[in-house]
């Protein structure tokens, strides 16, 4: 396995300092956590009969998932419902309060990554960490998916938990922290990583005390959990068919060539990423947050790159991995599957074990 840092980009728009305190009082420093900042090349396995099937690449979405019930909030551009009791100034410390501090389930995580075989090369980057802040026990868990090159996900790897967990708001706010947060990334990017070319997809998981769960997606990437063996998706994909009177509000148009996904401006297969700065104007980085109280009877979450879900339903993802006990071993196992069923693309998994 290979861990990648990324040196602070230099930048006249945000300077930011971190004021991540651990729990021993030392700084965290995000950008120089070897454990967290990882990266893994192709995995050498023998499947060289496993060629890409074009006719694998399409999304086998069935009937038998289900979208995920709770405190949902889309974006500034979409609608805000509420199903649970609702975004409150101070709900993780509320609940966390409660919990005296104390995580009150065990938690583990894996991640594993494997490079398609596109010609571009692996543009797909993880994060995964297991921290103490504050007296918090958090699992910050990321994945970042790339196009027309890695620089934008390699930024946000070493970037967005630093800029999420450092805005002052965002135990009181989170949800608006974590909007804040993207789009000063975003525009840390633009200014200085990918002005015109080059973008990624973000599916982030921040976890609180075992108890506490919020969800932030921008793009195609997904997160989805298992409870009581059923798949429940957490998240809502950004693709541009879903999403057609936002671009067409901004300006741009969504248009579906034949043998190819529909794409915004005949370009994007994707309406909301960081960077990309030429088609700026007509997507947009406003991520979706979700914030969920955990069940006892969830058994794991899930998040991965479109390169697993293009191949495989939420439910047969939980199904590939039910009877697994181990994380790494299971995110193992879902690439490795994903990869069998003929995915063609940088694939990238990170499963988290109650």
């Amino acid at each position: 396995m290979i861990l990648l840092c990324l040196d602070q980009a230099h930048s006249n728009l945000h300077k930011r300092k971190s004021t991540l305190i651990a729990a021993d009082g030392n700084h965290a420093v995000f950008k120089q956590a070897e454990d967290i900042l990882t990266r893994e090349k192709k995995y050498n396995e023998d499947e060289d009969n496993n060629d890409a099937d074009d006719n694998n690449t399409e999304e086998k979405a069935g009937d038998d998932d289900q979208q995920e019930e709770g405190e949902y909030l889309l974006g500034d551009d979409g609608p805000t419902t509420v199903t649970e009791d609702g975004i409150h100034k101070g709900l993780f410390m509320k609940d966390t309060d409660e919990e005296n501090k104390t995580s009150t389930r065990h938690f583990s995580h894996g991640c594993h990554l494997m490079e398609g075989e596109m010609i571009h090369g692996m543009e797909d980057y993880v994060f995964a960490k297991h921290m103490k802040l504050n007296g918090y026990d958090l699992g910050l868990y990321a994945i970042f998916d790339g196009h027309a090159g890695r620089d934008v996900a390699k930024y946000l790897q070493s970037h967005l938990f630093e800029n999420i967990l450092s805005e002052p708001d965002f135990w009181e706010n989170p949800v608006q922290a974590v909007k804040k947060a993207c789009k000063a990334t975003d525009d840390e990017i633009l200014e200085n990583i990918a002005d015109s070319r080059g973008g990624s997809t973000a599916v982030a998981a921040i976890l609180i005390n075992g108890v506490k769960l919020l969800v932030i997606n921008v793009g195609d990437s997904r997160a989805i959990s298992c409870k009581n063996g059923l798949a429940k998706q957490l998240t809502v994909d950004h693709e541009p068919e879903k999403e057609k009177d936002l671009v067409e509000s901004r300006g741009g148009f969504v248009i579906k060539r034949p043998g190819d996904v529909p794409r915004v401006d005949d370009q994007l297969a994707m309406t909301r990423a960081f960077g990309d700065g030429k088609l700026k104007e007509h997507i947009t980085a406003e991520p979706d947050v979700m914030i969920k109280k955990m069940d006892e009877d969830t058994e794991f979450i899930i998040l991965a790159s479109d390169g697993l879900w293009k191949v495989m339903t939420n439910q047969e993802a939980c199904d590939c991995i039910k009877d697994v006990d181990d994380a790494q071993k299971a995110a193992k196992k879902l690439v490795t599957e994903a990869k069998y069923k003929g995915s063609y693309d940088d694939i990238s998994c990170i499963v988290v074990m109650f």
